[in-house]
């Protein structure tokens, strides 16, 4: 009994997996594709603060954030900066794998988070052996990169208030962004003062409530409408 249950937690982490890394309209994966997937995954589960891969690594698996949030960071001259969070859905280690490149930035956990990994020979059979799946991943690959290159591109020029708006909308999980201001001012590549100063602005016209690590958002619709890009 255990045992198929096992199983088919396997089974529903590998369909969850599948309609992660595509559009099932476009690129559906056949049955025998998600049941083969079910195989190669793993699951792990980070405590908040745990790192899963460190700058200079080489990539040994790709991870599909289940639960939780993941950090992305690197260490410059003013410490450590957060560049990226992946929430659920969200899948880290594969272009670097795909590139054979050392991974450029730290991942770690910010609070307790589940991912299902797939190994590097795992994901390496699963391409060279599933072409359904093979599509679908590479077709993930163009979307992400496509949404990383429209998120700057709109937010060049934009003030700080419209970038800070955007950023918050991005990143909440039932109207609330648990992230520091230090963080989100990483985020933007500016000054944590200026973010505190927009913060509050916000926060006195009713749209946010700030606490230590979080931005609780209690007005979306006012907040999309700051959030929009300057004509």
């Amino acid at each position: 009994m255990r045992r198929r249950e096992e199983q088919s937690a396997a089974f529903r982490d590998a369909l969850w997996v599948s309609r992660c890394v595509g559009h099932a309209g476009t690129t559906p994966l056949r049955l025998e594709d998600v049941e083969d997937l079910a195989r190669f995954i793993r699951v792990r589960t980070l405590a908040a603060g745990e790192p899963l891969a460190r700058v200079g690594d080489e990539p040994t698996a790709v991870c599909i954030v289940r639960e939780g949030c993941l950090e992305l960071a690197v260490h410059g001259s003013t410490g450590r900066l957060v560049i990226q969070t992946l929430r659920a859905g969200d899948i880290d280690g594969d272009i670097q794998m795909l590139l054979n490149v050392r991974m450029p930035y730290e991942t770690r956990a910010n609070v307790e988070t589940t991912c299902l990994i797939l190994d590097r020979s795992a994901f390496e059979e699963l391409l060279a052996t599933h072409p359904h799946v093979s599509r679908r991943w590479l077709t993930s690959v163009s979307q992400r990169l496509a949404r990383s290159h429209s998120r700057l591109t709109s937010l060049l020029g934009e003030p700080l208030e419209v970038q800070v708006a955007q950023l918050l909308l991005e990143e909440r999980v039932d109207d609330v962004v648990n992230l520091t201001q230090t963080t989100v001012a990483a985020l933007l590549g500016v000054r944590r003062p200026s973010v505190n100063k927009v913060l509050r602005r916000f926060a006195g016209n009713g749209l946010v409530a700030l606490s230590y690590g979080k931005v609780q958002i209690l007005d979306a619709t006012a907040l999309a409408e700051v959030s929009a890009p300057q004509p």
